[in-house]
């Protein structure tokens, strides 16, 4: 989705579950406008926020008209949980096969024979997101299955999110970059405030981590884990926003928020 509208609006790591919310991506062209949605991966849900993440899944399913199933070849077979998904889906299925860069096209194909074996697929694409291969094809693929209608939204919109989405994600992803094992999974992100200047942008935001113990982490010795988040944070949302920022974080710990309704629903899930 970032590499087709032009600009990074969906936060990527190396590490499973980085998208927790449905993230709208809006491209427009002379003729076509197609709105991406893009979710969470689909894992059987062991607390709230796990719940609130594939209830997401959910209704991007019945609100699409198409699915794309993004496949990485260089990763494990999909889980139980996705194929039985994808089973259970009436719609058009895409089988889009990303990082054809990075993988043995033969060895591709072998794993697609597999998935083919397993599910209804209108058919499959290959295509490097990094490298921009294949994009053009899946695009017109896409425009060949949607319905004509009139534009939801104005031509130049990229996203439906607001600033302050984006700046919360940008950090976020920052989290999973810098830490290991279960604290990204442990931290939330909410931006308290955001003061657009004409030089430059305040923002101040809070991280909110699951136990005491994970705060002196994520501060670090000194402050100094916390001041790197912090310097890495600001220089990818200046990157996004295009212009100077003043960027404040502080930690404060909610214990067990994941697994409390009323702080996942607090915090936007």
């Amino acid at each position: 989705m970032n590499r087709i509208l032009g600009s990074k609006i969906s936060i990527t790591t190396h590490k499973a579950q980085t998208t927790r919310h449905q993230v709208v991506g809006i491209y427009s062209d002379h003729d076509t406008q197609i709105v991406f949605l893009d979710t969470p991966g689909v894992i059987s849900p062991k607390y709230e926020l796990q719940k609130a993440m594939m209830k997401t899944v959910e209704r991007a399913r019945k609100d699409a008209d198409l699915i794309l199933f993004i496949y990485d070849p260089t990763d494990r077979h999909p889980t139980d949980e996705v194929i039985e998904l994808l089973q259970s889906i009436n719609k058009p299925i895409l089988l889009v096969v990303n990082k054809i860069d990075a993988t043995d096209k033969a060895e591709a194909e072998k794993k697609v024979l597999l998935l083919k074996d397993q599910l209804r697929l209108h058919s499959v694409l290959y295509v490097s997101a990094l490298q921009g291969d294949g994009v053009d094809e899946l695009l017109n693929t896409v425009r060949s299955l949607l319905p004509s209608g009139p534009p939801f939204y104005p031509k130049e919109d990229l996203s439906e999110h607001p600033v302050r989405f984006f700046v919360s994600e940008l950090i976020r992803e920052q989290l999973f970059l810098r830490f290991h094992e279960e604290i990204p999974y442990s931290c939330a992100v909410e931006v308290i405030e955001y003061k657009a200047d004409d030089e430059i942008d305040r923002i101040s935001a809070d991280i909110i981590v699951n136990r005491n113990s994970q705060k002196g982490m994520l501060i670090g010795k000194g402050g100094k884990a916390i001041k790197e988040l912090g310097i890495r944070s600001r220089e990818s949302i200046e990157e996004f926003i295009g212009k100077k920022v003043f960027l404040e974080l502080h930690v404060k710990v909610r214990e067990k928020w994941r697994e409390k309704e009323n702080w996942v629903r607090n915090l936007g899930y």
